[in-house]
């Protein structure tokens, strides 16, 4: 009994020490490109610095 209690204590820890249920499941890295395309977006940088880094990125 005191071994399933152990395993849900080390479960629990380990979820808490990955930040939560939520970043478990939304671990996948965002490419250079989607980077780029968000600051683009948020208007971060112009049009012409847009072209040139993705130019630079392909």
């Amino acid at each position: 009994m005191w071994i399933l209690w152990l395993v849900i204590i080390g479960l629990i820890v380990y979820f808490i020490g990955q930040g939560g249920f939520k970043s478990y499941k939304s671990k996948e890295k965002e490419t250079s490109l989607e980077i780029l395309k968000k600051r683009y977006a948020r208007g971060e940088i112009s049009k012409t610095e847009f072209d040139k880094m993705k130019k630079d990125l392909q």
